[in-house]
């Protein structure tokens, strides 16, 4: 048995963050608050981003303003969002759906 040394550790591991955590990508000088899942960005059809999001702490001022990026950008996650029963079921259902189908991106299903 594995016993995780860091919580940050088994926060990275999950498929998915809840809407409302807060990240720095890798690079980044700003961070960015997850808004949604499963982002198509306009110029790059048939490429799906894992999350959308969009600048802490001034949060979304415009549509132009968002941000489409992969779980493997997250460099540090500095807040986890909400979690309770409807997110968690939400999660379930869009990892079982990534399960099912994969991705657009070819990805072997996780």
């Amino acid at each position: 048995m594995v016993v995780k040394s860091n919580i940050k550790e088994e926060i990275m591991e999950e498929r998915f963050l809840p809407i409302g955590t807060v990240v720095l990508l890798n690079g980044g000088k700003k961070r960015v608050m997850i808004i949604g899942f499963c982002a198509m960005a306009k110029g790059k059809e048939g490429k799906i981003f894992d999350y959308c999001g969009c600048i802490y702490p001034e949060g979304l001022m415009a549509s132009n303003q968002t941000c489409m990026f992969d779980h493997n950008q997250i460099e540090k996650v500095f807040y986890k969002g909400f979690v309770d029963e409807e997110e968690t079921t939400f999660k379930g259902k869009l990892n079982n759906l990534i399960n099912q189908f994969g991705s657009v991106n070819n990805e072997t299903p996780k």
